[in-house]
């Protein structure tokens, strides 16, 4: 099955090398260009890509906005929106997580990692990796919480599930939160597999950002 991609970048430069890399892929089609966000939008409604390349600073609507917008849209299969990034520390990258990005890579990422990526949010999977949580946790965690919703009462996490929501939390990959705890990989999958269906969390990126709004762990606090 082709994996249809939406570049998004005011650069037609950057655009132009993403998509010479992508487009050396037999399972890859870029299908739509978008010099600004509010093109962003437009095309995405109009072309339903699988995953969006979404640079964070543009003209007109900035990457945060469009990604807010396409996330959002009525469209016949889920949004993937992966944000590119020429810092790794980007201000703007915790908000555009939470406006419900898929994660995000570097700009100057290794083509292999950039194929890597799409075919991994394109699956439905989240990318963020455990070193880019933890930079992200630094940056970001301290500032004041926003709850944005509560955790329902009728489908509360058992102990078991919040050690692993806190251990996603502090950048732990599903092996690392293995060793932890003394259970295998698949466990811990189930685990976080349980923890997104109670908290109607879509990926593991949203559950990063829930744990910290919420008060599960603490900036600072190695305890969960």
């Amino acid at each position: 099955m082709t994996i249809k991609i939406m570049l998004a970048d005011d650069q037609a430069l950057v655009r132009a090398g993403f998509r010479l890399i992508l487009q050396t892929q037999d399972d890859m089609e870029v299908i739509a260009e978008a010099g600004d966000g509010s093109d962003a939008v437009r095309m995405f409604q109009a072309m339903t890509p699988d995953v969006v390349l979404m640079d964070i600073r543009m003209p007109v609507l900035d990457g945060i906005a469009a990604t807010r917008e396409i996330v959002g849209a009525d469209a016949p299969r889920p949004a993937r929106v992966m944000i590119l990034t020429t810092y790794d520390l980007d201000e703007y990258v915790y908000d555009a997580l939470a406006a419900g990005a898929s994660g995000f890579l570097l700009k100057d990422v290794p083509p292999e990692e950039l194929i890597r990526g799409v075919r991994l949010v394109a699956a439905g999977d989240a990318l963020l990796a455990p070193s880019v949580t933890r930079r992200l946790i630094a940056e970001f965690a301290g500032r004041p919480r926003r709850p944005s919703r509560e955790q329902p009462p009728a489908a509360p996490l058992t102990g078991r599930e919040l050690e692993v929501l806190g251990l996603v939390a502090r950048g732990g990959s599903n092996a690392e939160i293995g060793r932890s705890l003394h259970l295998s990989e698949n466990t811990i999958k189930t685990h976080l597999t349980h923890i997104l269906d109670k908290l109607s969390l879509r990926d593991r990126v949203q559950a990063v950002i829930y744990a910290y709004e919420n008060g599960i762990v603490e900036p600072g606090n190695p305890g969960n």
